[in-house]
């Protein structure tokens, strides 16, 4: 999946802070098992959001973290002229919610999991995906 194409599936999901990641963490769980990938989960205690946490690579110890929040910031009372949670392209840039921050680097990371698998590593590589980082 291309990052423009993975942005696009993660920018649909309404994270908005006061609401669930779940259906997010579900698909990136999905997409991660796809590529041969396991990832852990562990939920808030309402069970209502939950992190992730996968390693690609040799199990060893040390390597680099690659870190983002799946929430985003509320659209209340803001002027959308398109969908926040729907990416549009617009005189070459996109927009939608969390684009920026941080969909659009959670979307290039998870669209390069097939390269990292195949670039044999000597260190893991974790991603890890918070919640409430916007609460």
């Amino acid at each position: 999946m291309t990052p423009g194409a993975m942005l696009e599936q993660l920018v649909a999901f309404d994270t908005v802070s006061a609401k669930s990641n779940l259906a997010l963490i579900d698909f990136v769980q999905d997409y991660l098992k796809s590529n041969g990938v396991t990832a852990r989960t562990q939920k808030s205690e309402a069970g209502d959001k939950a992190d992730l946490i996968a390693t690609l690579g040799p199990d060893v110890g040390g390597g680099v973290i690659l870190s983002g929040h799946t929430d985003v910031v509320p659209v209340d009372g803001q002027n959308w002229s398109t969908d926040p949670f729907l990416l549009t392209e617009r005189e070459g840039r996109l927009y939608g919610r969390g684009a920026a921050d941080m969909k659009g680097f959670i979307a290039v990371v998870l669209a390069l999991v097939p390269e990292i698998l195949k670039a044999g590593l000597n260190r893991p590589l974790h991603i890890v995906l918070s919640y409430d980082e916007e609460v």
